[in-house]
């Protein structure tokens, strides 16, 4: 039976809750924990409350996947607004009154909570026998499932209350300390190292469980963000927004990295397949994979948790509830978006790039009865197509449906085990043989040419820097939409470089269209590594093709693979790079009907840049009302100047979280923000 199927008997059983109102968590259940762990049925039943405590959308549902993705160079969410607010996370304009961060501290709270509750039923169940494989799998996943909640906060939040004890043994009126970020981390790799070679292999369980393999992956991720650079506070500076480092003794923490990965890698059946496409139709399909690109799966429940596939994809209307003619699916609100310029850093022949990139949605055109025109997105991002319920086959969804998509999301793939490994190997001893070749098998999987694979990767192994830009670049091309972008541009002091860049694309494109230049244009083409900023399509011609046997429109011969759905109408865009002349039967069109026609990056008006180039960035880089480009330093504008400093040389991004009010207010003051929150 699919976990998925379960979890609502979970959610039944989430007996493993508190009364300690610090953690707010849920209510205790009728059964009595002695009955719980008395019987392995009880205790897979409790195991599945666990799981469901990470479906919360506060948690993975939805917050992960759109809310706290912060803007880059991949993904994006735009902003108008030329004031702080409360809840900005994604452009860094946040402060500790936004509802939002404390949803998500007390869903994530609510998640370990459970989880401990549970691991200490187990250790004290006269069932417990370290010898008993049923007993140690779910000891093992829970404690995955308790990893990777505090993995993120630690990423997000910085140092952040910790402890393995459930509430109840700690007292209604214990407050849980604050611990040091690499505290957390070592506790947590042990934990993971000491249960993993206990644990069922991916190969004799499914994807939506944890297995070895996904603690042997966790235990790499967490290791690799242990080992890199992130913000800490500034001692004796409460308006600082912190300072970036790394530990002395980071590279051990690579080491661990490297051979953890190594063991995912020499040591299971995982492989990537053929189809990078495949991975993301199959779970919009809800078709589990074993052993391929997927090592774990959040398991969400269809029509009850998760936004996977609702909020990526293309839009799709709906009027009254309802979706009507072709449009079988049901509403996708599709506002999980990427960057406009992201599709211009792939190469031409990166089978990724047009699947990845959509310029279209489904909605009514004005006196339109039907909810399923196909449209162009003219706009200032463009659609993550990687998961959508209209992926889905027929009668999956209704027309009625919306959010609750069921669909999963993959929260660990073997591509990034690969680039892990691929990273910390060439941390350690450059770029090795080895680390080329985890490389190379990501890329492989991209590109029909692997000669000119090969060759891509002799030239990126020139030197450490020009292989740890191309790993770090394959991250990037790979996990739009995976809340990974920002992460590893931390963790490798690179954050503030590339969005300075991501505005800087944003701004000179609305300044050309003003008749202005910001003169940084020559520094965004060598380090784009590209002229696109001068060919920009700015007036593009497109077709809407419905897919039937009168037009004759094979879908790969419009986008280069087959297009995931087999009854919408599809848009062909004949210029969606280049800014070429308007094709030979412009008037004629296809089949007779004339080419469309749809102008982009219109980005200001009356020689006035649009405030979604201006602010979108808001919290670290803007552009002021005296046309100034201005970057954030501790609460402060400080001019960007005639030049782009080096990474090092820029201010640090306060991509930390602040803790939420409500949770410094119940521990009595025992927590306290840093980083110039609490100015």
């Amino acid at each position: 039976m699919k976990l998925r199927n379960i979890l609502l008997t979970g959610l039944t059983v989430m007996t493993l809750a508190s009364c300690n109102d610090f953690l707010e968590v849920e209510s205790p259940s009728s059964y009595s924990e002695d009955f719980v762990y008395s019987q392995k049925t009880e205790m897979n039943r409790a195991l599945n409350g666990v799981y469901a405590s990470i479906l919360s959308g506060d948690l993975y549902g939805n917050a992960y996947q759109r809310t706290f993705v912060l803007n880059s160079d991949v993904d994006m969410q735009v902003s108008s607004n030329g004031s702080e607010t409360h809840n900005s996370y994604a452009r860094f304009d946040c402060d500790s009154q936004g509802g939002e961060i404390d949803k998500f501290w007390k869903a994530a709270y609510n998640a370990i909570e459970v989880a401990n509750r549970f691991l200490y039923g187990m250790a004290n169940s006269e069932l417990y026998d370290e010898n008993d494989d049923e007993i140690m799998q779910m000891i093992g996943e829970a404690k995955c499932l308790r990893a990777m909640v505090y993995h993120d906060l630690v990423v997000m939040f910085g140092d952040v209350p910790f402890t393995f004890t459930a509430a109840a043994q700690l007292g209604n009126d214990y407050v849980i300390p604050v611990a040091k970020r690499e505290d957390i981390q070592n506790q947590l790799i042990e934990d993971l190292k000491a249960i993993a070679s206990k644990m069922k292999s991916s190969s004799n369980t499914t994807v939506e469980r944890a297995s070895r393999e996904y603690a042997w992956s966790l235990i790499a991720r967490i290791a690799l963000a242990a080992g890199g650079y992130s913000l800490h506070p500034e001692e004796g500076n409460s308006e600082s927004y912190g300072v970036m480092k790394r530990l002395q003794d980071y590279q051990k923490y690579y080491r661990i990295t490297k051979d953890y990965a190594d063991s995912v890698i020499t040591r299971s059946a995982h492989t990537l397949g053929n189809s990078y496409q495949d991975v993301f139709v199959k779970q919009s399909n809800f078709e589990i994979t074993t052993n391929g690109d997927p090592i774990f799966e959040i398991p969400f429940a269809k029509e009850s948790t998760g936004n996977t596939g609702y909020i990526q994809g293309p839009t799709s209307t709906s009027n009254l509830g309802l979706t009507l003619g072709k449009n079988v699916w049901g509403e996708s609100s599709g506002n999980a978006r990427l960057n406009a310029f992201y599709r211009f850093l792939f190469d031409e022949k990166d089978k990724r790039r047009d699947f990845i990139n959509g310029l279209w949605y489904y909605g009514n055109t004005k006196g339109s009865a039907t909810q399923d025109s196909c449209l162009i997105r003219a706009d200032y991002t463009v659609h993550n197509n990687k998961w959508s319920k209209l992926w889905a086959n027929a009668g999956q969804f209704t027309n009625m449906s919306a959010g609750s998509t069921g669909i999963n999301y993959p929260y660990m793939r073997f591509t990034d085990v690969l680039l892990m490994h691929a990273e910390a190997t060439n941390e350690l001893e450059g770029p090795t043989g080895a680390a080329q070749e985890s490389l190379r098998k990501v890329r492989a999987r991209a590109f029909d040419d692997q000669g000119a694979v090969s060759a891509y990767i002799a030239k990126a192994s020139a030197s450490k820097e020009d292989f740890l830009k191309a790993v770090l670049d394959e991250r990037k091309w790979e996990f739009a939409g995976e809340n990974m972008r920002w992460r590893d541009l931390v963790r490798n002091n690179l954050y503030g470089q590339e969005l300075v860049y991501s505005f800087l694309r944003y701004l000179a494109v609305a300044m050309n269209n003003a008749g202005a230049y910001t003169g940084f244009e020559d520094d965004i083409i060598e380090h784009d590594g590209s002229d696109y900023l001068d060919n920009l399509p700015f007036e593009v011609y497109y077709h809407v093709l419905p897919q039937n046997t009168e037009w004759n429109v094979e879908p790969s011969s419009v986008y280069g693979y087959p297009y995931p759905n087999k009854t919408l109408d599809i848009l062909y865009v004949y210029n969606p790079y280049k800014n070429t002349s308007k094709p030979a039967n412009a008037a004629a069109g296809i089949e007779g009907k004339a080419w469309q026609t749809a102008e982009f990056y219109q980005w200001q008006k009356d020689g006035v840049v649009d405030n979604r180039c201006r602010f979108s960035f808001y919290g670290y880089i803007r552009y002021n009302n005296q046309n100034e480009i201005k970057l954030m330093k501790n609460n402060s504008e400080i001019s960007l100047g005639q030049s782009i400093p080096e990474a090092s040389a820029l201010p640090p991004v306060r991509y930390i979280l602040p803790y939420p009010n409500a949770a410094i207010q119940r521990s009595a003051g025992a927590y306290k923000n840093y980083y110039g929150y609490d100015k």
